[in-house]
């Protein structure tokens, strides 16, 4: 603060009542500074509201006695639970903020620490932490580039259920301020305010209301690098996080998940988590899907059919591909047909048994890890026992029943009323698929009407609806009475994701099994509406697939990513001029606010989807997967520690319902790849005219074009079209052998893939051996814990090392 005075410029002298006023406004901005530096010290928690300073704009905005009455009750129960407050009103412009820095003694953080079964240490685990990938190399003797030294790792802990007549000697906080917010939370989130029938309880009803504006915990201090430079062990967490986690040159190098963990909760921890096992996956199934995608290359310039195709100058003129159209001869997609074999060969069978067994293999090893975590961070039975009733429910719920794991009465809402809420949400859903299906005809007749227009305009508009399309590809619950949180967050995932499956999923569907299905023949076309059903392009549907599956792997994440990184630039510079001189609460008031996990898990999971529901139409999409994941993790970081408000630590078990859906979605994608190798892909056709009439497919051209009939038109010679089909129209005998094949390959590929998945089922442990012991030494300890004449600690594993408890 002295610093900034230019003692040079002053006068030489100065008259006592300046030299006073001089000193009274240097002892006011140090006091002010200090205060500031002991609040954002103690503070756990931070509510904000905005008032105008003109009372007729109060009343013109509808801001009356009924939030000044509720924020009123509510900060008077709060004092009254024993938090300590202290408001600090700042002027601005237009309006007043007012912020109210919240903190909870420690004999609060006691009582309800034993009350929602919060965790404590007992006694520190010597056994180190480390991946399977860090322990391979280390077997082989080989560095690891992935491993970095992270200052102030968090210590892993033997835990047990607090008591506050037994524990509450062994003083400390509870790890760390995460573990402070998860208690203060939960005395907002239960504190009521008005009628509690009414369900008028809880800190996220008030926000709701616009009752506070805001309520966050505030970070630990600046995230830039400390000047002048101190030791690492003295950095503060957010500043690690960023230079070892958040910086683009640690995208090498593994998460540093116990700080994670330590700073912004379990929740969070385990996304990140389940993020970057996912990416490390992705690695072996990009490296086998380029190596496919070369292959195709080789038979791309040795392929019979494609040289065949590529000389039969006239040799084939097909039919119109619409009802106005001219006919067109098979050659001119020479180049198209030689493109289609990058992602329609021999390799693509192979690489879509590889991504349906690395799919099931990667969610039994990920349900290890999971454990593991879940285990380390104390979790592992949050859902079950720890887990507290939502105080929506426990404020609404008609009755009590005793629970059947824990024998306490709890709050109980009849299952026929549940039912009732759960039908009403049911029916929004299949409401909005139907609207979503709608719209998929109505795109389907918009093309079917362009292809009219682009006709006429001779081909100059064909780029133009190609472009258009794409572009719009690129840039296009109510309550049930759940009991806890988890259960309420995983029925509201699972109703948005229906949604959004068929949202995302239908286009490609279409292409992949509808499309070019039901046209019937020369003379005898079905028709839409009066339109004539839409055809697969020239190069097949397969072709098609496989470009709507590059501009959503490639094109539209790229535009998100490149979005996203120039967006939070220019919010980072913004941030660090309007900090200059705000206190912690007023600086973290500016960032944006934390909207929860959702649309990253839906991001990822979306995208799981298409890397393996459609991987035999595009096997380089687990490769462009990889790389938008990479650059996924490091946004992510920089936008948790740089660009949002601290979250609420909050503590989770594992990653909830997005676990089934990524089981749901490995076993559609085992059915999908079967019937897209057998009835969209050209693979059985060319082994079933390859073992019936020529191994050298010579005359597979001809093979699958039918002729049209005589009477489709008799002023002209006849045409061809794709289909086993006589001169009738009717289908040939090899229509009905090859159908019998195809249905044949989906049974065979489908059991061999599931039978595979439940033999790796069966293989892998769910329960890692090392979790196993520790769970168990665990409970041994926790009983010694707690029990009356025992002392802690006492007996140790043979060979384990004496270690001084100590509690975080």
């Amino acid at each position: 603060m002295f610093s900034e005075i230019d003692w040079m410029a002053l006068p030489k002298t100065i008259s006592p009542a300046a030299t006073v006023f001089l000193c009274v406004c240097v002892l006011k901005a140090s006091l002010i500074s200090l205060l500031s530096m002991l609040f954002s010290y103690w503070t756990d928690f931070v509510l904000v509201w905005e008032e105008p300073l003109s009372s007729q704009e109060e009343e013109r905005k509808g801001l009356g006695l009924t939030h000044k009455k509720w924020r009123m009750a509510f900060l008077n129960k709060l004092r009254d639970s024993g938090l300590l407050q202290e408001t600090v009103k700042v002027l601005e412009v237009k309006t007043k903020i007012c912020f109210v820095l919240l903190s909870a003694p420690w004999n609060v953080l006691c009582y309800y620490a034993e009350e929602i079964t919060l965790r404590v240490p007992l006694q520190v685990v010597t056994a180190p932490s480390t991946n399977w990938s860090a322990r391979v190399l280390s077997r082989l003797s080989l560095p690891n580039p992935m491993s970095q030294d992270v200052p102030n790792p968090p210590l892993d802990f033997h835990t047990c259920q607090f008591r506050n007549n037994k524990l509450q000697r062994r003083s400390g906080t509870f790890r760390g301020p995460a573990g402070r917010q998860v208690v203060l939370y939960e005395i907002l989130a239960r504190t009521p305010y008005g009628s509690v029938t009414r369900g008028e309880v809880g800190i996220d009803r008030l926000l709701s209301e616009q009752v506070f504006t805001a309520g966050y915990p505030l970070h630990e201090g600046g995230f830039n690098m400390p000047t002048p430079p101190v030791p690492l062990k003295s950095w503060d967490l957010r500043e690690i996080l960023y230079f070892y986690w958040a910086t683009w040159s640690s995208w090498r190098h593994y998460q540093p998940l116990d700080h994670i963990r330590e700073y912004f909760g379990e929740k969070i921890a385990l996304y990140f988590a389940w993020l970057g096992f996912y990416t490390g996956w992705l690695l072996p199934a990009s490296l086998v899907g380029t190596v496919v995608f070369l292959f195709g290359f080789w038979l791309m310039a040795t392929d019979v059919p494609a040289k065949e195709l590529c000389d039969s100058g006239n040799s084939f003129p097909m039919c119109s591909l619409c009802h106005i159209c001219s006919d067109w001869n098979y050659s001119s997609i020479c180049l198209t047909y030689k493109a289609g074999i990058l992602f329609d060969n021999g390799g693509t069978v192979f690489f879509s048994v590889f991504m349906s067994l690395w799919a099931v293999t990667f969610l039994e090893y990920w349900k290890r890890t999971c454990l593991f975590l879940s285990h380390r961070w104390d979790c592992s039975e949050f859902q079950d026992i720890e887990e507290r009733p939502r105080p929506e429910f426990t404020a609404m719920a008609p009755m009590t029943m005793k629970s059947p794991v824990t024998g306490a009465e709890e709050p109980y809402f009849p299952e026929k009323q549940r039912l009732n809420r759960t039908m009403t949400g049911c029916m929004v859903i299949i409401l909005m698929v139907v609207v979503v299906l709608v719209f998929l005809m109505a795109i389907i007749l918009y093309r079917s009407i362009l292809t009219v227009f682009i006709y006429k305009s001779g081909g100059f508009l064909t780029g133009w609806v190609s472009s258009t399309r794409l572009l719009v590809l690129c840039c296009v619950v109510p309550s049930e009475m759940h009991r806890t949180q988890s259960k309420y967050e995983d029925m509201f995932i699972l109703k948005v994701f229906i949604f959004q499956f068929i949202n995302f999923y239908s286009t490609p569907i279409y292409i992949a099994f509808f499309k070019g299905r039901f046209i019937g023949y020369p003379g005898n076309y079905q028709t839409l509406f009066g339109f004539r059903n839409e055809e697969c392009g020239p190069g097949g549907c397969l072709i098609e697939l496989a470009q709507e599956l590059l501009v959503i792997m490639v094109g539209k994440q790229l535009i998100n990513n490149t979005q996203e990184f120039f967006g939070e630039e220019e919010r980072r510079e913004d941030k660090q001029e309007e900090e200059q001189g705000d206190s912690p609460w007023e600086a973290d008031y500016q960032l944006l606010v934390y909207e929860g996990l959702f649309s990253e898990y839906l991001e990822m999971v979306i995208q799981f989807g298409f890397i393996t529901i459609f991987v035999a139409a595009c096997p380089l999409a687990p490769l462009f997967a990889l790389i938008n994941n990479w650059v996924e993790i490091r946004l992510d970081a920089q936008k948790f520690v740089t660009e949002y408000r601290r979250p609420v630590a909050e503590r989770a078990q594992d990653i909830g319902i997005w676990f089934p859906i990524l089981q749901f979605i490995s076993h559609i994608a085992v059915l999908t790849n079967a019937f897209l190798i057998a009835f969209t892909s050209s693979f059985l056709p060319r082994l079933y005219y390859g073992y019936t009439r020529d191994e050298t497919l010579t005359g597979y051209i001809n093979f699958t074009l039918a002729t049209s009939p005589g009477n489709y038109r008799q002023t002209q010679p006849p045409c061809r079209y794709r289909s086993f089909r006589n001169a009738d129209g009717d289908y040939l005998p090899e229509y009905f052998h090859l159908l019998a094949i195809q249905m044949a390959f989906v049974i065979v590929f489908e059991h061999v893939v599931f039978s595979i998945g439940l033999l790796i089922d069966l293989v892998v442990p769910d329960v890692p051996e090392e979790v196993e012991l520790k769970m168990k030494r665990e409970h041994y300890m926790a009983k010694q814990a707690l029990a009356e004449n025992q002392s802690l600690g006492i007996s140790l594993f043979p060979g384990e090392k004496e270690v001084p408890s100590k509690v975080l």
